[in-house]
């Protein structure tokens, strides 16, 4: 779910954009952000509030923009989210799994192996460095795929790119996916969102989902800040101990806040870096893409799924963009969030140990 930016190291003088102050820059794009996305809203298009400021992000970065999303706002985003999903996905999440789990570990598998088949065939190639491509094709994990990268001597700056591209390519495809495929959501009209929701228990378990966010990065846990506010919500808003009420504003910000992170990785520096891996890096998403295509068409023939319900639960990454499409589309949720947490778990777990394996023989 986390994902490390790209270093923004860079000595040249900054040119367009770049030249401006950082607030004049964060303008820019807040600017275009409200461009973009409001014709996308108007349009139906599910997601709009994230796929408007994550391509404003594109642009800003592409011409020179040189600000990045604090960290601490990526951490509260993971937070919101985690307890956004947790009251669509907690009653029937554990039940989802037990009753399909060899199929959808099948799944998991299955994409798992062909990103990492995808990886080795563009190392074989030779045309980027060393076993760069194994960890940047690696289908999720990205935080820990750069820290091995690294460990093993590749561009992690190449890894960075190859992951945020993946999700761009993702969270724009089904974007579209859901759009034509009449599986938009309910709008929430701009009244609607100032509209007031209880404050103690908003409160309380925002205090809640951050504390258990810092604890899943102290624990090192994968993910953590998504995961254990995860965890923790849905077990308590099953049980009934508390009911969660997020209010529409709160989850404009959110994802604005995720569309900026992904956009804003996309530097003129790191694309120009990159421009040798762009083709083979794109071709390699493609084919990803397809195959998960074709997981989700089996998931449809054996259980009679809807086709965007069973697209977005074979996505490859990111779960963050994946959670918010799905948040706003006509699917199953819990269905999508149980396969896309089993791939994040069994990617974090043995993803590492298999790019190391095919890096060792490449």
């Amino acid at each position: 779910m986390s994902r490390a930016s790209p270093s923004t190291k860079n000595t040249a003088v900054p040119t367009g954009i770049g030249k401006l102050s950082a607030v004049l820059q964060w303008a820019t794009v807040g600017a275009l952000s409200i461009v973009i996305t409001v014709p996308l809203e108007l349009g139906g298009f599910p997601a709009a509030l994230l796929m408007g400021p994550m391509l404003a992000g594109i642009v800003v970065a592409l011409g020179g923009g040189t600000i990045r999303l604090p960290r601490i706002f990526f951490f509260i985003v993971q937070v919101v989210l985690a307890l956004m999903i947790a009251t669509t996905v907690s009653e029937d999440f554990l039940g989802t799994f037990q009753r399909n789990w060899p199929l959808m570990l099948f799944v998991v598998v299955s994409v798992i192996s062909v990103s990492t088949l995808c990886g080795w065939l563009i190392t074989r190639t030779g045309i980027l460095p060393g076993t760069t491509a194994i960890w940047g094709s690696s289908a999720g994990a990205a935080s820990t795929m750069m820290m091995m990268a690294e460990a093993y001597g590749a561009d992690a700056r190449l890894v960075a790119f190859m992951q945020y591209l993946r999700v761009v390519f993702v969270a724009s495809l089904a974007t579209l996916v859901a759009h034509f495929g009449g599986h938009d959501g309910a709008a929430v009209p701009p009244y609607a969102w100032f509209e007031p929701v209880p404050l103690p228990p908003l409160v309380l378990m925002l205090a809640v989902g951050i504390v258990c966010g810092l604890a899943g990065q102290k624990l090192r846990i994968p993910a953590g800040a998504f995961l254990v506010p995860f965890a923790l919500a849905a077990v308590l808003n099953a049980s009934g101990t508390i009911s969660i009420e997020l209010p529409q504003w709160l989850l404009v910000i959110a994802f604005t806040l995720l569309g900026w992170n992904i956009g804003l990785g996309f530097t003129r520096a790191i694309l120009l870096h990159a421009r040798r891996a762009l083709l083979p890096t794109v071709l390699s998403i493609l084919a990803l893409i397809s195959f998960s295509g074709l997981l989700a068409g089996l998931l449809i023939l054996v259980l009679g799924i809807d086709p965007l319900t069973a697209y977005l639960s074979t996505s490859p990454g990111g779960l963050d963009s994946i959670a918010v499409i799905a948040a706003s589309s006509k699917v199953d949720i819990a269905f999508v969030m149980t396969l896309q947490t089993a791939r994040l778990i069994l990617v974090t777990l043995f993803g590492p140990w298999l790019a190391r394996f095919v890096a060792d023989r490449a």
